[in-house]
């Protein structure tokens, strides 16, 4: 019977968000190949993020209690989880893809000689064994990906491919997995939010989001306009901020913020999966784009096809007109 482990990332004693749609994914995951799930937990003094991760049906919780890990480092997570996964021989093991998996999963899968399969989004069984699906090419193509030959398979899960209320609730043991002398491969000096503290769009009622085709920060007064009338916050797509268009925290996506607004406006944005994880929840999507084939109009409740610093200007007028 494969075993599947579940990779947990935690902080502060909470689990991350999505280390619960990891443990959603995990539960599909071990479904379908006839297995039974168990999470991981590496830290220290981690037990309140344990007992929550108990409260969900995985055959056990196992903790790595060690002072090495009370501080995510690679080396450490590594040191820990490499002869573990060597001594018990998990079929899959799964993690969320956040910046810190990807920041030691590739070097875990080469202490382990496993096979990696990133950014997963679904998975199926296939001829020979299970079928990933992942997204490339900026998410405008999803590959189909099968993996050769014989070992353990790490997969990360994008954010928001396995709802985080997707994972079946029940009560699980938590045991201890023994770890051997680990030690921090750097030194930890303070962590910082960044842009924690200015914008929280999960709380706005509207947004008029914006993406590449905008076409540049000087081009943005129409957009600002249009927020303005609608009572709005302005957020962007990824594009945007790393064209320094927008300040980091208007993003919103899988490496951004998440957004559930009644109102959602998505202004030259093609609508890449990485963004659309991020405004999923949105009650009404409104999407203006040149392109009629982009993705974003497979999920908007209206759709404008047309040039939208002539489209937006417009719509801002009527609004106005309509408001008196």
């Amino acid at each position: 019977m494969p075993a599947v482990w579940i990779i947990l990332q935690h902080r502060e004693g909470q689990l991350h968000r999505m280390a619960r749609e990891a443990i959603a994914a995990g539960q599909q995951l071990a479904e379908i190949t006839g297995g039974r799930p168990s999470a991981v937990l590496l830290g220290h003094g981690a037990g309140d993020a344990a007992t929550e991760a108990a409260a969900y049906d995985l055959e056990r919780v196992l903790v790595a209690d060690h002072p090495a890990l009370e501080r995510y480092t690679p080396g450490a997570y590594v040191g820990a989880l490499a002869p573990a996964i060597a001594a018990a021989g998990p079929a899959y093991v799964v993690a969320p893809h956040t910046y810190q998996t990807v920041d030691f999963l590739p070097r875990l899968a080469q202490a382990t000689g496993a096979a990696l399969v990133p950014e997963a989004i679904a998975f199926e069984p296939g001829d020979g064994g299970l079928v990933f699906r992942r997204p490339i090419m900026e998410g405008k193509l999803q590959a189909r990906v099968k993996v050769k030959g014989e070992g353990p398979v790490l997969l990360s899960v994008q954010s928001g491919a396995f709802p985080a209320d997707g994972g079946r609730a029940g009560e699980a043991p938590v045991a201890s997995l023994e770890v051997g002398e680990i030690a921090a491969d750097r030194e930890i000096l303070g962590v910082e939010q960044v842009g924690g503290d200015q914008v929280d769009l999960s709380k706005a009622e509207v947004v008029v989001a914006v993406g590449r085709g905008v076409g540049g920060a000087d081009k943005m007064k129409p957009i600002e306009e249009l927020a303005e009338v609608l009572g709005a916050d302005v957020g962007a797509s990824r594009p945007v901020i790393d064209n320094g268009w927008l300040p980091r925290d208007r993003q919103i996506g899988s490496s951004g913020q998440t957004v559930a607004p009644r109102l959602y406006f998505a202004i030259g944005i093609s609508g890449a999966i990485q963004h659309l994880v991020g405004m999923k929840g949105a009650g009404c999507v409104v999407a203006i784009n040149k392109d009629p084939s982009a993705p974003i109009f497979g999920v908007a409740r209206y759709g404008l096809v047309g040039d939208l610093h002539e489209i937006v200007p417009a719509l801002t007028e009527a609004i106005r007109e309509a408001k008196g």
